[in-house]
């Protein structure tokens, strides 16, 4: 007999036991969820992966009207599993949520979180969204039950996730989270290299204020070579300093952190600045002078005036000249003809 064979053969037998009759008036579900979990067993030998997800779904059905939460959700947490060997991955999330609440309604908390956690690593490459609200929902499954140090690791992938996709505004607000809970159990050197990687997400938002807050705030948790590091980051971007930035960011501290603060410092933009030493006289960022719209009419004007005025003193001298010409030969013809009347004069007495 074929495992697909034996596995019709226990769904057979769950399905009977599911029946009622007239001296059986309530289903075996315990039965029934142990025939459907065989038949899973099998069909997964067989690999065929549907009929088994099936089955693994009714076996927790079963398993819940006995009210039976753990082996419900044991039965839904393979379910998950086997949704990874067919390659489909849309009901993960679904599924993952209905286990955790299974193991959390049967008191046991970090079960639902690992469900949550092993899902989100299983979308974490196709569907980050989902994989966020699946590792947030495991921090806060795990700080319900005042477990801070395992809430802090769901809460750095967290923060790692949303630096990868470039989402800072809600990496620094999960690294703030991350410092909080890590402040419960007094764990100082987490705290520090937190410092360090807030103030680089605060710089790729391009606030430089918040970036020099997180290290005056947090700053006293981290060691020397944080503390370096960290100082001459802020004093080359306080100076804009392009060089001196970039050789705080080649540090082998920042190097070795993790993967994706180690990228998001390789892609820091840099301060720029225009003028090493600013000109004398030249204002940075100045804005463009003010020009009157009646300017150009304005300068029209006034050079239409000055060439009236040069037109005028060019004609002046050459009017005063012709005046002069004028006068001259008026004076010139009065006195010849006063001496040709003189000359009649002469003649006529000597005639008589």
């Amino acid at each position: 007999m074929s495992k697909i064979e034996e596995g019709n053969a226990h769904i057979r037998q769950a399905e009977k036991s599911l029946k009622t009759s007239l001296l059986k008036w309530r289903p075996d579900f315990e039965v029934a969820a142990e025939e459907y979990s065989t038949a899973a067993t099998c069909f997964r030998i067989a690999k065929s992966y549907k009929q088994c997800k099936e089955c693994l779904m009714k076996a927790a059905d079963c398993h819940k009207e006995n009210k039976s939460w753990f082996h419900a959700a044991k039965c839904i947490e393979q379910a998950v599993l086997i949704c990874k060997e067919m390659g489909n991955l849309t009901d993960v999330p679904k599924l993952a949520n209905r286990a955790c609440n299974l193991y959390q309604m049967h008191g046991s908390p970090e079960s639902g979180a690992n469900v949550l956690d092993k899902a989100g690593k299983m979308l974490e490459a196709t569907e980050p969204k989902e994989a966020l609200d699946l590792f947030s929902h495991a921090a806060n499954v795990v700080m319900g039950e005042d477990s801070p140090r395992h809430a802090a690791e769901y809460m750095s992938k967290v923060a790692r996730l949303l630096v990868k996709l470039q989402m800072y505004d809600e990496a620094a607000n999960a690294i703030r989270k991350e410092i909080g809970m890590h402040q419960q159990i007094d764990h100082g050197p987490s705290i520090g290299r937190l410092t360090v990687a807030l103030v680089l997400v605060q710089l790729a938002r391009g606030d430089q204020v918040a970036a020099e807050k997180a290290f005056k705030e947090w700053g006293n948790y981290c060691e020397a070579p944080e503390i370096n590091t960290l100082e001459m980051l802020l004093q080359a971007y306080d100076n804009e300093d392009a060089d001196a930035a970039r050789a705080a960011l080649n540090s082998p501290f920042i190097k070795h952190m993790d993967v994706e603060y180690a990228k998001l410092a390789r892609g820091l933009p840099l301060p720029q600045q225009e003028y090493a030493v600013q000109p004398a006289g030249v204002t940075a960022n100045a804005a463009e002078s003010y020009s009157s719209p009646n300017a150009s009419k304005l300068m029209e004007e006034t050079k239409s005036g000055i060439e009236n005025l040069r037109v005028n003193e060019s004609e002046g001298p050459s009017k005063m000249a012709s005046e002069e010409t004028v006068e001259k030969d008026g004076v010139e013809a009065t006195s010849s003809k006063k001496e040709e009347k003189d000359e009649d004069d002469d003649f006529e007495e000597g005639l008589c």
